[in-house]
């Protein structure tokens, strides 16, 4: 029998890497437009007192 590398791990590594990647994209994507929304949301407030 030909011997085959268990790729098992490799694939467990990718995945890590790929929601490593969201989890900053979505970080980043707060950072910046989280004074946005938070001045939106304080203008609602403001409006409705």
């Amino acid at each position: 029998m030909l011997y085959l590398p268990r790729e098992e791990g490799q694939g467990l590594v990718e995945y890590a890497l790929i929601l490593v990647l969201i989890a900053i994209v979505v970080i980043v994507v707060l950072v910046v437009l989280g004074p946005a929304v938070a001045d939106i949301f304080q203008k609602i407030v403001d409006a409705i007192q």
